[in-house]
This record gives structure tokens, C-alpha cells and sequence, in this order.
């Protein structure tokens, strides 16, 4: 038997978020950031008073339909109690009729395989949520969170015990090793910054966000006002930092003429070096030329930059919450990027701060698979229809020798019918119509 209740407790509310892996976005801050929904938290309690579950409901009210109830990776609880969720399914049924919601969706991170192998949990947990009355939305381009991979790297060996950086490099791609390998032989050198740092100088976030408008435009925060950084940074200042990676023309120089001095030395060795030598010090001659052209393609390419300027190259802002560390944005910025190689040599620095900072999983981001058979024409995802062994969803490069998830969608608990084929059926239509006058009447 559980009781279920509005929570007033936020400490203990995100106490418990935290003492049981759960996501930021599960916490009683994110409705914080996310101002344009309301927001509801309950939490749970066995026979003995104990807290067992906690549940933050974001509720968005929708032209037409009414309100929309989202619950952001789901309840923090054990997903494998029966009891527990069927009760918890009937309390948010009478919630939602209370507060007039036509459904919730819930979008809880059941793994169905990982590497490739399946995972009995992810499938009874599945089993369970269908079971309870939640339908399972394939039709994710209408309404969809995130895509159904995830790349991570487990932090900890089988023991628990944190793994070195050095060793979790040596699972990298070749091209991965080399970019952390001459980073810093390239003018590369990078800082972490605090909140606090962002609030004694301010050009620090002009800095990062000129990173990220250089990418490209999937960075869509980068084309809102620039106060959502500043409040999902200062709203998660305990969890969150920004690493940004700076190419240092001068101090790229100076590297440079450090080179041409020993390619000199070796060049004069070569005179009076035995035959065993020779080849050994004709190669690292080589070497030393191949960095040459390389140093001169890097200042052809900054020729309008001072001899002594100092680019932010490349940005991540990363939040580590419940033993979780989640690259929330990142990006490389145009200029020297095939040269230095900037977002691999920020990656694993994000990595080896992730290990400082005693985490289990460091988040490499959701991504799109290479060639899924649902995949349309216009590059987004089609409607899943999963088997029952949701077998072949994805395949996809791990530069970083991650494992992957993989995910299935979002899960929908109807406490309207009509009003919930309203928003599936009326809303994305009409949506359709009025994109298709607007763009008319721009045209006219």
C-alpha cells in the first residue's frame, strides 16, 4: 500500500532525485528553466513513511485541447514494482482529472538493448507501462523529446571503481587519440568556467555562444535570447560548467619556431650522425615539416586575426547531476577546426573532469541513426513500429568506444479521448495550414 501526495519538501524532494541516479530534468528546479510550463511535483511513501518515488509533471496548456501533462524521463522509483506503478498510475489518472490534463506523457529511460543485446528489464518495464493503460507513441514526429539512441561511457569498471582517463582513451578511435595527442602541440588550451566566472566577466558568454552560432543552426538555444543560457546555467550553478577551448596564435607560434630550431639541430646532426641513425633523424624531420604545413594552413586561415589573439574554437557546457555527467551543448567553431581537431581535445577533457568530479556515466547526447528503415526523406525520424524484440532500430560510429541505448519513444496515459485526438489528430493540421498562409503571405 503507497500514498501519494503534492510534495512541499523540495530538499528532500531533490535529495532523493540525486541518491537515485535521476536527471536533472527530474528535479525541482527544471521548471525553473522551463518557464513557459507550470509544474507539479508529487512523491510517494511506503507503509513505513518512506519516500519510494518522486515526479515532477510539467503541464503546458494547448489551444483546442486543454492541458498537456509531461513528465521529463519519467517518475524517479523502481520501474520493476508492480504495486507501485499500477498505484501511482491510478493516483496521476485522478490527478489529471482534477486538474482537467487530457493526458500525460511520460518519457522514462527504459533500455531495451544495450550494445545490441537485449535487456530483460528495459522489455518487463515496457510490458508494465502497457500494461498499466499507457499506449506507446510511435508517431514521433509530432511530438517527440529525444531520439531513441544514446552514447555514453561507463566511468566505472565492474568493481565500482573509477576508471583512469588514459585508460578509457586507449577505447577511442585512432583519430580520436591523435586529436588529444596534438592538441596542445597546436596552440590549443582550454578553461572550465563557473557560474561565478561567467558572473565577474560577461564577454566569457559572448565567447561561448560565438562557438556555438559558428556551428550551425541545430544549435537552436544560440537564436534565443541569450538570458535561457544564463538561466539554465545560473539555475543549475551547482551542477553545471562551460569548458571552452581557445586557439592561441602566439603561443602556436612560438611552438612552431620551438620546432624549426630542433628540425635545425637535427638537420646539422645528419652531417657527422652513423648510418643507424640517419634514418631515425630524417624522419623526425619529416615530422617536424608535415607540422610545418600545418601551422601555415592554421595561419592562412587566422590571417585576420592579431599575431597575438586568443579564438574560442570550441564550447561545451556540461551538467552533472545524480552520477550522471550530460554534454548538454557543444560545438566547434568553423575556423581551424579540421586542424586542430578542437572538439575531440574538449571532449575528453569534458570526460577526465567527469572522472574528477567521481561521476558513473559521461552522456555523449542522443543521436540519429546511420540508415534506420524508418528514416524519411526530409531526414528526420518516421514512425517506429516496433516487433516485439525491437530488434534492429539502430547502428551508429562510437568515435569514443561508448556503449549505446536504445530507447523507444514516449509513453502516453489518456485521461481524455477526444481532446487527446484533438492534439494527434486536429492541432498538427492546423499548425500545417497556418505555416502554409504565413509563408503566402510572406510571398505576397
Amino acid at each position: 500500500m503507497y500514498t501519494f501526495r503534492p510534495e512541499t519538501d523540495y530538499a528532500a524532494f531533490d535529495a532523493f532525485v540525486e541518491e537515485h541516479k535521476g536527471q536533472y530534468q527530474q528535479c525541482s528546479l527544471w521548471p525553473k528553466v522551463k518557464t513557459a510550463w507550470g509544474s507539479h511535483l508529487y512523491s510517494g511513501f511506503n507503509e513505513a513513511g518512506e519516500r519510494v518515488l518522486t515526479c515532477l509533471v510539467l503541464e503546458r496548456d494547448l489551444p483546442v485541447a486543454g492541458k498537456l501533462w509531461y513528465v521529463p524521463y519519467g517518475t524517479v522509483s523502481d520501474m520493476a514494482n508492480e504495486a507501485l506503478q499500477r498505484e501511482f498510475t491510478e493516483f496521476i489518472n485522478g490527478e489529471m482529472k482534477a486538474h482537467k490534463a487530457f493526458c500525460t506523457i511520460i518519457d522514462p529511460p527504459v533500455r531495451l538493448r544495450v550494445d545490441g543485446e537485449d535487456c530483460p528489464e528495459g522489455h518487463a518495464a515496457h510490458k508494465l507501462l502497457t500494461s498499466l493503460g499507457y499506449e506507446l507513441n510511435t508517431d514521433l514526429p509530432s511530438y517527440t523529446y529525444k531520439h531513441p539512441v544514446q552514447t555514453f561511457i561507463p566511468l566505472r569498471d565492474e568493481n565500482g571503481e573509477l576508471i583512469p582517463g588514459k585508460q578509457l582513451l586507449k577505447k577511442c578511435e585512432k583519430g580520436v587519440r591523435y586529436s588529444v595527442r596534438v592538441g596542445e602541440s597546436r596552440g590549443l588550451d582550454c578553461e572550465t568556467y563557473t557560474w561565478e566566472d561567467f558572473q565577474k566577466d560577461p564577454s566569457l558568454l559572448d565567447a561561448f555562444v560565438s562557438v556555438m552560432d559558428d556551428t550551425s543552426e541545430r544549435n537552436d538555444f544560440v537564436h534565443r535570447d541569450n538570458d535561457y543560457l544564463n538561466l539554465l546555467f545560473g539555475t543549475l550553478k551547482d551542477y553545471t560548467d562551460v569548458m571552452i577551448v581557445y586557439y592561441d596564435k602566439a603561443k602556436d607560434t612560438a611552438l612552431q619556431n620551438a620546432r624549426l630550431e630542433e628540425r635545425a639541430k637535427k638537420e646539422a646532426a645528419l652531417e657527422m650522425a652513423p648510418q643507424k641513425k640517419i634514418k631515425g633523424l630524417k624522419n623526425d624531420i619529416d615530422v617536424i615539416d608535415k607540422n610545418t604545413k600545418s601551422y601555415n594552413e592554421r595561419m592562412e586561415e587566422t590571417r585576420d586575426y592579431p599575431e597575438d589573439a586568443r579564438i574560442p574554437v570550441a564550447g561545451g557546457l556540461t551538467i552533472r547531476y545524480g552520477g550522471f555527467a550530460n554534454c548538454v551543448f557543444g560545438g566547434t567553431r568553423n575556423i581551424v577546426r579540421n586542424n586542430t581537431r578542437s572538439s575531440h581535445y574538449m571532449n575528453y577533457l569534458r570526460l577526465l573532469r567527469s572522472i574528477d568530479l567521481d561521476c558513473d556515466y559521461h552522456d555523449l547526447g542522443y543521436v540519429l541513426v546511420d540508415s534506420p528503415e524508418t528514416l524519411g526523406a526530409d531526414g528526420t525520424l518516421g514512425p517506429l513500429k516496433p516487433n516485439e524484440d525491437f530488434v534492429g532500430i539502430s547502428k551508429f560510429k562510437q568515435s569514443f568506444g561508448a556503449q549505446y541505448t536504445e530507447f523507444i519513444g514516449e509513453y502516453v496515459l489518456v485521461g481524455n479521448p477526444f481532446r487527446y485526438w484533438l492534439y494527434k489528430e486536429l492541432m498538427p493540421k492546423a499548425k500545417k495550414t497556418k505555416m502554409t498562409l504565413v509563408r503566402l503571405l510572406k510571398n505576397r
